[in-house]
């Protein structure tokens, strides 16, 4: 029944693909760090699951055109994702670190720009903060992307009129305050959006409150999440409304159409962690929101762009080890991403007290990674398991940091057995010059093909849509 699902999908896609007409309504997903391995991966997860060898299609795999991009920055052969998310918003290579600025650091605009300057409604969106790199790229003009005050004070005078995600980097009510003076109602909860969405003339929407606790540097990973936390597909769900709503009820007379970016951020998060089973459920999320998207587009289909791409690859991620094997389908039995289990074996250990044992923790690693019964775990993995737990007891097992996370030896140790395990394979912590993918339905899609360069798909987002772009 999927498979008839699908080729209907599939079939409406070709269709309406070739429905002409310029792009009034743009939606550019970027998916932070998510390679052709990535999508190829999660893709063979899902069909893992499934109990096949093969793929089960995402929905924005099975777009009708696609191309492979390359990722260099103008500094260097592998980019940050400043120079990257410079190059995807603005089409113009930038130096790593930097963001909306060129070469020689003077201002670029990008498609963010140019859509408010040809009437359209405006939305930036992401599951980290609203002043990361990425989000940043579509607004700020700083020589170095660390630079958050700075950031923010642009954000305030940007011509952006929807913004969504974790929080700021630096929450202070004095920043919120400036906030709501620059024009932003600031909600904390898609359910208070009905009660705003007449009345407010920006709106910025972030995590719960519950979320923020928990970490107001980004969205939780769907691996991890709580009821009621914020999506990627809630915030497209009430950015399509907001931004739309500029044309419905006229606010103002000049809004034709919106453009709205949105970033699946955490790709790139659980890539520095090669944490494979949050990685590829981190890809799915995102295929949710762009679910929401394509819902639209088939309602609209003259008249709609969606484009789907990354701004580099995270991890040198592989799909095999050596043995001529994978077993993907493991993942599935992995409760929790590697940076939550450290914070769960904090807690257990200090629930359990002189019960915290070895024993106990087997009981917890099969609960919560499947091991010593779906997933089996050797003998040498076992004593390495032991050894991480026995080091945590006495205090002298070693953390394990990434770039946006801390791990305990148990949690680093259990990742690890688990992508041996997968047969998954990292090559790094960090970003990598591999291609990525550029996915594309609607009007003016047919333009993406082939091999391209990341500049080149602002420039062509700005073409299918009639915008003047640098």
């Amino acid at each position: 029944m999927k498979r008839i699902i699908l080729s209907s999908v599939l079939l409406l896609c070709s269709l309406l693909a070739f429905a002409g007409g310029q792009a009034k309504y743009v939606f550019y997903f970027i998916g932070d760090g998510m390679g052709t391995t990535q999508v190829n991966g999660t893709e063979a997860y899902l069909a893992a699951v499934e109990g096949r060898i093969g793929t089960t299609p995402l929905c924005f795999a099975s777009f009708p055109y696609c191309a492979f991009i390359t990722t260099q920055s103008g500094s260097n052969g592998v980019t940050d994702s400043a120079a990257a998310g410079t190059a995807l918003a603005t089409g113009v290579k930038t130096f790593n670190g930097a963001l909306g600025v060129n070469l020689d650091t003077l201002n670029v605009n990008s498609l963010a720009y140019c859509a408010r300057q040809a009437g359209a409604a405006v939305g930036v969106t992401t599951t980290v903060t609203v002043d990361h790199a990425t989000p940043g790229a579509f607004y700020a003009h700083v020589p170095h992307r660390s630079q958050a005050d700075r950031i923010d004070e642009q954000l305030m005078a940007s011509c952006l009129d929807f913004v969504a995600g974790a929080d700021v980097t630096k929450p202070s009510e004095k920043t919120y305050q400036a906030l709501e003076g620059a024009g932003f109602t600031i909600i904390r909860n898609v359910q208070d959006y009905k009660s705003v969405r007449q009345s407010a003339r920006r709106l910025m929407l972030l995590q719960t409150p519950d979320g923020q606790r928990r970490s107001n540097g980004s969205l939780p990973y769907a691996i991890d999440r709580f009821p009621g936390d914020l999506t990627l597909a809630n915030i497209c769900r009430a950015g399509i409304d907001y931004l739309g709503s500029f044309e419905r009820k006229k606010k103002d007379e000049r809004r034709k159409g919106f453009f709205m970016m949105l970033e699946g951020g955490k790709i790139d998060y659980a890539g520095h962690a090669n944490d494979a089973g949050t990685c590829f459920r981190e890809v799915v999320d995102m295929d949710e929101a762009i679910k929401v998207a394509y819902d639209f587009y088939v309602k609209h289909p003259d008249e709609t762009l969606i484009v789907v791409t990354a701004d580099h690859e995270t991890g040198g991620l592989t799909l095999g080890r050596g043995h001529y094997t994978q077993h993907l389908q493991y993942l599935q039995y992995q409760k929790m991403s590697a940076e939550r289990y450290t914070a769960h074996i904090g807690k257990l250990r200090e629930q359990l007290g002189g019960g915290f044992t070895w024993e106990r923790i087997k009981e917890d690693l099969k609960e919560n990674w499947g091991f010593f019964g779906a997933v089996p775990v050797t003998e040498k993995q076992e004593q390495r398991l032991r050894k991480a737990f026995d080091g945590i007891l006495s205090g002298m097992a070693e953390d394990s940091k990434d770039l946006y996370a801390v791990q305990n030896a148990l949690a680093n140790t259990a990742k690890q057995v688990m992508a041996e395990q997968a047969e998954v394979g990292w090559q790094s912590g960090s970003h990598s010059n591999s291609y990525v993918p550029c996915f594309a339905i609607g009007a003016g899609a047919e333009m993406f093909h082939g091999r391209m360069d990341n500049t080149e798909i602002p420039r062509t987002i700005a073409k299918a849509a009639g915008w003047s772009l640098n």
